[in-house]
Parts: C-alpha cells; structure tokens; sequence
C-alpha cells in the first residue's frame, strides 16, 4: 500500500499535553482477531478493531481468501469463520502492504492449505528478512519459495501434509513464534517453540480465548494441529505502542497529568512502562479487567524529571516497537541512557537505529549509533528538519520531540503514520501538541 502523497508533520513548540486520551485499538492483537476469527467455526464479533492501513491488509486478505468480514464500522467487525479448512484460494498475490505482521503470520497460516498463494508487499515489506520464518516451516514440511536474498514475494505451494516440530527459537521473536504456531493448526502431532526470551503472546492468549487448548510451560508454547476454533466475542484494547507516544510527550513536557485510557497491559508488552519508571516517571497504572485474554487498564501520566539509564536486556523484547519513542525521553533526560541488544531495530520498517540517531543528531543530541543498540546523551533539543524514512513511528516519535524543542521541528515522510495510528496528528493536536500535516503530491 504506497502513499502516493508525501506527508509533512511541523511541530511549534510551546505545547503541552492533558486530559484523557483513547488511542486506537492495539494492532498486534487487530491482526490476530481477524486471522483467527476468520479460521473459527461460526461467527466472531469484534470490537475495537484498528481501522489503520497494516491491519486492513489483513483484513483485505482473509476477505480474498473467501471469508465474509462486515464492516469495520466505528471498530467494529462480524466475522462469518470459515473453519481451519474452509479458506479457498485468492485470485491473485495477496498484497500486504507495509505490514510485516501479516506477511509473516499469514505465511504461518497458508502453508497447511490445500491451494496455492503469493505473498507480496510495498518496496520497504519486500526488502524485510523472511527467512527466520520460513525456515522452521520448511523444518514442518512447508514449500514456500522466496527471493534469492530471502525476501519476498513468497510463492506458498500446497503439500500433502505437515508434521510438528519441537522448534528452539534462535531470537526472540512473537511473529517467528506466532507463524510456527499457525502452522501448527494443520500439523500432524504436536507443534511447540521454546523462546530464549519473553515475547507478545498475544496469539496463544487469542487461541485460547477461541477455545483451542495451547499449553505454556515457561517459555515453552505447545499446541497439536487439527483442533478447532469456536466464533467468540473479540475487545480490542487500546494500542500500548500507539500510547507510548503520548506517555512520553507527557513525561518529558510541562503540562498537567494525562491519562490513557483502556490500553492493553498484556505484560509482554509493558516494557515502555517499566523504563519510564526506571527513568523516574511520575506514572500511575490503573487496571481495569480483561477482554478475550488481555489485561486492559488506564495509565496517569504527568512530567517529570527523567534520568538517563542502561536498559535491561529482559526489557527489550517487551519494548522493541517503543523504543523511537524511548529515545526521545533518553534525549530529554539528564545523563547517558544506553540500549544494547536490539539489533531487531534495524529490520523494522527503516533501519530505526540509524534513522533515530540521524535525527536526533539534527536537533542538536550527542548519540552513538550501536550495531545493536543507541548511546544517547540526555540534554536540550533544538528544532529542526527530520526525515521519518517512511517510518510511522519514527514519525510520531519526533513529533513528541516538539513539545519540548527550542523552535519548529519538521518531519518529512510521514505518510505511513496511517499504517498503525489513523488520526494521530488531529487526537494529538487535541491534547495539546500544535501538530500541522502538509500534503505533498508524491
């Protein structure tokens, strides 16, 4: 899904975030509902889905698989589940857009069907590595044919069966494991993934809010194939990712407390929370119950003088997709805070570690680019001009950046902020970020 315009963020400084904030649903767990829901027996009734570009991709291709999907309508969803073996095959590649989730899920899913598909993306998805997940399926018995560097497209090809596998993850990785465990659904016997650390768990919480039994021993995830999925009731909390952005404006700024409202507090994702304690935030969580699995609360946030730290290796797995909004708290805070181990970053939608210490050298921080992490040296920001690189959430990371910048950042490329926060720059202006877009024919 390319953006044929161009899109400019220009932040004035000056602002200040409060009151209450609902971020959009959280789109790890959008991905799943559609996915899942669309493989279960009878129908799924979810709300709160992320009406963002990567989660319709998604979306788009369970309907070309021959799943009917109505709406989405103000978030909400009817799904008519097809049941594990009632998926039919598209007319033609199914286009994914910049979504990395949904290629590396759906190629989990599709290899166990009795037809043939194609996976294909925009020029930044084609690039990304598919071999960490094309690899154990093959070790399942999948025949799935990629790029000569290991890349997209993807030709998936039928084969008469698939068999489990007891696989040892070599890095940690939720779509790696999430991709053996669709697989697993058809596999002959038991399929099981053991982590060397914590990930999202979203899809094994999911499963089982849908009736299919997965046993979790530690770090060990197993399920046998052939089971079914039973049509249920699906809550999407709010994005934990997408409200990074704020809890960070509103650590670093001046203004009075803000609250998020009704953010998923799946602990496999609350690393962003646990270093912005650890950094000294005033931040407050308040739970609230769960839906289909995952924990949902509040969280009171209000500014607060930040401390440079080193970031625990156990955190950063739980913190990977918040880490551009991480750096810019390690910017607005006194001393070095250093992040190792998170060479992941630089396989995301742009290689974040060098696109964040480009910009942040820009607005006037001393950072040192790691091959697997950042050395950043809290102090004040200047204004400036910034390039997002395509990136949405390196975009809407500097754009927090404004609230406490000596004049006007601008940020180019901005156009896929859509991919996972729709509306951000009208919810963010709201709470007080004097956000402007300009639009620029590409």
């Amino acid at each position: 899904m390319s953006h044929a315009n161009q899109r400019r963020f220009i932040i004035e400084p000056g602002g200040s975030l409060s009151g209450d904030i609902r971020v959009p649903g959280d789109k790890s767990v959008s991905h799943r509902a559609v996915m899942l829901g669309s493989v279960a027996e009878g129908v799924t009734r979810v709300r709160g889905f992320l009406e963002g570009d990567d989660a319709m991709a998604t979306l788009a291709a369970m309907r070309a698989l021959g799943v009917r999907i109505d709406g989405p309508e103000a978030g909400a969803l009817t799904i008519h589940g097809v049941g594990l073996h009632g998926l039919s095959a598209p007319d033609e590649p199914l286009d994914l857009g910049n979504s990395g989730t949904s290629m590396r899920l759906l190629t989990g899913l599709l290899c166990g069907q009795r037809f043939a598909t194609t996976l294909i993306g925009d020029q930044s998805l084609m690039n990304r590595p598919m071999r960490r997940v094309t690899e154990p399926l093959g070790q399942m018995g999948a025949d799935i044919v990629t790029s000569d560097k290991g890349t997209a497209p993807l030709g998936i090809q039928p084969v008469t069966s698939l068999m489990g596998i007891d696989y040892p993850l070599p890095m940690a990785s939720a779509q790696v494991k999430s991709a053996v465990l669709l697989a697993g659904l058809y596999a002959r016997g038991e399929t099981a993934v053991t982590e060397p650390g914590i990930t999202r768990d979203h899809t094994e919480r999911m499963l089982q809010a849908l009736g299919y039994p997965v046993e979790v021993d530690g770090r060990r995830v197993a399920l046998t194939g052939h089971g079914r999925l039973t049509g249920g009731s699906i809550q999407v909390p709010a994005d934990i990712s997408s409200a990074a952005f704020f809890l960070v404006g509103a650590a670093i700024g001046a203004g009075e407390a803000v609250t998020l409202l009704d953010v998923g507090l799946n602990p496999t994702r609350t690393g962003v929370v646990e270093i912005l304690k650890r950094m000294g935030a005033d931040l407050e969580v308040i739970p609230k119950g769960d839906g289909a699995g995952e924990p949902v609360g509040d969280i009171r946030i209000q500014a607060a003088s930040l401390e440079g730290i080193e970031i625990p290796p156990s955190l950063v797995p739980v913190a990977i997709d918040e880490f551009p909004a991480l750096f810019i708290a390690a910017a607005c805070a006194r001393g070095e805070t250093l992040l190792r181990g998170a060479e992941e970053l630089r396989v995301k939608e742009s290689d974040r570690i060098a696109v964040m210490a480009t910009g942040l050298e820009r607005l006037g921080v001393q950072v040192e680019a790691l091959p697997d992490g950042i050395r950043i040296e809290g102090g004040r920001l200047a204004g400036g001009h910034v390039q997002a690189q395509g990136d949405h959430r390196v975009a809407m990371a500097f754009a927090m950046a404004g609230l406490v910048a000596d004049g006007p950042i601008v940020i180019d490329g901005c156009a896929e902020v859509d991919t996972s926060f729709p509306g951000f720059a009208g919810l963010a202006r709201s709470a007080g970020l004097p956000i402007a877009v300009e639009e620029q024919a590409g």
